[in-house]
């Protein structure tokens, strides 16, 4: 598995998945009377019936969007201020409505408070925690057992019964070259079926074990003549190609092993945190109608993960 894949999957920040922007432009709106005082000592960028929206408050929106792909210019700056000017706008009204006193305002603007101090931790502590370098180290070791070894380059057509399977050997047998038409035509697997089973480079330890196992074992430029049973259904495999696969250095991998180490010992301070609290449920959540669930969209899992890109790196 790579660094990057590992970093992802072990993200403790998800546990807190409310966006802080958003839970700021809510608490902010609705607080924007009482703070204009010292909003206004800093650099301003517009005000809104005298309510102050600082410099500092517009920067930061911008850099979340422009990490999302939206331009910081004049333009958008200016749309994101009358976004900005409207919710104070519609703020102030409900304010002057009462509405910030309704209980289910209040129980909504409490939850936001909630979700902003509990990002603004993680947040925290992820800028300050640091890792030892025998922790590191001993993460770079581990690293490494995965990381080595031979990488692959191979096709596969995957199909939903052992026979059909058979049948597709069979007509390799006959003809290798058919492998190209025959994944495209007949392959349940969506990510590959359009180039001819073409699954790229990958590490065999990043795929299921039954199919890394049989990639494993063939010689190139030969193919599985029997099926390859998995989970997903049953594999028709062709070996294009292998090399070693080199370890990157410690340097190279040094931040993302830094940061997972920094989720680890965060979900650890969760569990500490839970452990030592007194938590009485008085309350079960109903489960939600069968509808529902089945609207939800799921994950169709794929025949086999992607390449370990970090180790080639």
């Amino acid at each position: 598995m790579s660094i990057k894949s590992r970093v992802v999957l072990g993200s403790a920040i998800a546990l807190f998945a409310l966006s802080a922007c958003n839970d700021k432009d809510k608490a902010a709106s609705a607080s924007a009377p009482a703070s204009a005082a010292a909003e206004s000592k800093e650099a301003v960028a517009a005000t809104v019936n005298g309510t102050p929206i600082s410099k500092k408050q517009l920067d930061q929106i911008m850099q979340q969007q422009a990490a999302q792909g939206m331009p910081d210019n004049q333009e958008t700056r200016k749309m994101v201020i009358d976004q900005l000017a409207m919710q104070i706008l519609v703020a102030q009204e409900a304010t002057n409505k009462g509405l910030d006193k309704v209980p289910e305002v209040k129980e909504q603007l409490d939850m936001a408070r909630l979700s902003i101090l509990a990002n603004s931790y993680v947040k925290d502590y992820m800028k300050t925690a640091t890792v030892s370098d025998e922790a590191l180290k001993a993460e770079y070791d581990k690293f490494k057992t995965t990381a080595g070894g031979t990488e692959f380059k191979a096709r596969h057509i995957l199909v939903a019964s052992e026979e059909e399977a058979k049948d597709i050997i069979a007509k390799i047998k006959k003809d290798v070259k058919a492998f190209d038409g025959l994944a495209k035509a007949k392959s349940q697997d969506p990510g590959s079926k359009g180039k001819g089973g073409d699954l790229g480079w990958f590490n065999p330890r990043s795929m299921v074990p039954e199919f890394g196992e049989a990639v494993a074992k063939l010689e190139k430029g030969k193919f599985t003549e029997t099926p390859v049973k998995s989970q997903f259904g049953y594999h028709v495999i062709i070996l294009d190609d292998s090399r070693p696969l080199a370890v990157p250095a410690l340097d190279d991998v040094k931040a993302p092993l830094t940061q997972q180490l920094q989720q680890q010992n965060l979900k650890k301070t969760f569990d500490d945190l839970k452990a030592k609290a007194k938590i009485e449920i008085t309350a079960v959540v109903p489960a939600a109608p069968a509808s529902a669930a089945a609207a939800s969209p799921a994950a169709t899992p794929t025949p086999v993960a992607a390449p370990a890109e970090a180790a080639k790196k």
